[in-house]
């Protein structure tokens, strides 16, 4: 497992359920909001800083997601997709790197395709057991408690 780990060229996340504890909150007039945990903020900038390439999929488009991924300098985000797969792929080869350096994070069934072509596949621990099945590595925290923050820590003490 530590050979994989120091091997992560790039880093793929869900957010619904990953970033976030997957509630969707949403006023009487409309507007939706999201929490998103400090730490795991810091987490990414960190990997960023490291060099790894971070790629958020979602199959929300969401402002609020959109807002704060901007503001942790993640580039490379796509919303509102519900083929990830293919996103993925494309990315993955645009960098130049294989699947086996890459790592994705998911928690459902719509990151599945992903998480069983990638070389270190990560579900957080309120991911369906399915998914936790197909995985190399289940967080001790949830998705928007800290499981991202988790994973980045477990990432940067390997490099």
């Amino acid at each position: 497992m530590i050979n994989k780990i120091r091997d992560i060229k790039l880093i793929g996340f869900d957010v619904d359920g990953v970033f976030t504890d997957g509630k969707i909150y949403i006023s009487e007039e409309g507007k939706e909001s999201k929490v998103f945990h400090t730490q795991d903020g810091q987490g990414i900038r960190q990997l960023i800083d490291h060099g790894i390439k971070i790629l958020v999929i979602s199959g929300r488009d969401s402002t609020a997601t959109k807002k704060r991924m901007q503001e942790l300098g993640i580039t490379d985000f796509f919303l509102g997709c519900r083929e990830k797969k293919p996103i993925f792929q494309k990315k993955v080869s645009e960098y130049n790197f294989t699947l086996s350096d890459c790592a994705f994070v998911g928690d459902d069934m719509s990151d599945k395709d992903i998480l069983e072509i990638v070389g270190f596949p990560i579900a957080v621990s309120n991911a369906r057991e399915s998914i936790k099945k197909i995985c190399a590595y289940t967080t001790k925290n949830s998705g928007g408690n800290g499981a991202i923050r988790e994973i980045t820590d477990l990432i940067i003490n390997q490099k």
